[in-house]
């Protein structure tokens, strides 16, 4: 829509969005393969002919339907697309068939703390205006030969200097605090305020998972600084932490597949 109105107004396009046609159901979990089976058997849900990241059409409790191999809490997982007016119909037959394997509906609070044990960034939490795939860890997800747009600004000497904020994983020296987001980040404590920042805490919870806290923040030159300490200045005080990789739980991600 901005590129049509501000960009390229000589090109005659008329955008239509679809979202509001489609219901979606997201069955996530070790046992996510074998539920869906039960209600798509004439669709084969093996990784070696399933793969993550991969789309099918199907029929899922009889019902037309587009099933996404995506994940966004590092769990095997299918998002089952129907047409809006089945979402019900969808949602019942899976509720149903979720009873011999104790399905349970989950909110977007544990699904954002499981993203966050694996690193799974959020769009304007773990990133801004500023932020480029490479800041966050992702540039072999950036191609080297198709253009695009913000590929020139890849190349700018600003957003290639090895210093700027990345994403990096904190675990507190207090394994029970959680520290708020937007929490600075400083590289050394006792120094006259006001001290420089060199990044704020993007993302913080508890992982049950792993039994502490968790937290994912933007640092200055943060890959070369894992293993290494730093402070955040709180109200009721300094918390410690040491600078991890952003991956927390499954870094081989062998999950993804149940």
């Amino acid at each position: 829509e901005e590129w049509v109105q501000t960009e390229w107004t000589d090109l005659d396009v008329t955008l239509t969005s679809v979202t509001e046609t489609w219901a979606v159901a997201t069955v996530c979990g070790p046992l996510a393969r074998s539920l869906l089976a039960m209600l798509a058997p004439s669709t084969d849900l093996e990784p070696a002919v399933f793969p993550a990241m991969t789309v099918q059409g199907a029929r899922v409790a009889d019902i037309p339907a587009r099933i996404f191999r995506v994940s966004f809490t590092g769990e095997c997982s299918y998002e089952i697309n129907v047409p809006a007016r089945y979402g019900m119909a969808l949602w019942t037959a899976l509720i149903n068939a979720g009873e011999r394997f104790g399905l349970t509906p989950f909110g977007t609070e544990a699904m954002h703390v499981l993203r966050a044990e694996k690193g799974y960034i959020m769009i304007g939490q773990e990133t801004d205006g500023s932020v480029t795939p490479i800041d966050l860890g992702m540039a072999r997800m950036v191609s080297r030969k198709k253009d695009f747009l913000g590929r020139r600004s890849l190349t700018r000497a600003d957003t290639q200097r090895e210093d700027r904020k990345q994403l990096v994983g904190l675990l507190a020296g207090d394994s029970a605090a959680v520290p708020p987001e937007g929490a600075p980040v400083v590289a050394e404590v006792g120094r006259r305020l006001p001290m420089p920042t060199i990044g704020h805490v993007t993302s913080a919870y508890h992982s049950a998972n792993l039994g502490r806290s968790i937290a994912l923040a933007l640092v200055g030159g943060g890959r070369q600084r894992v293993g290494q300490q730093v402070f955040l200045p709180l109200p009721a005080g300094t918390l410690t932490a040491d600078v991890v990789p952003p991956t927390f739980f499954d870094p081989e991600g062998s999950r993804l597949d149940g």
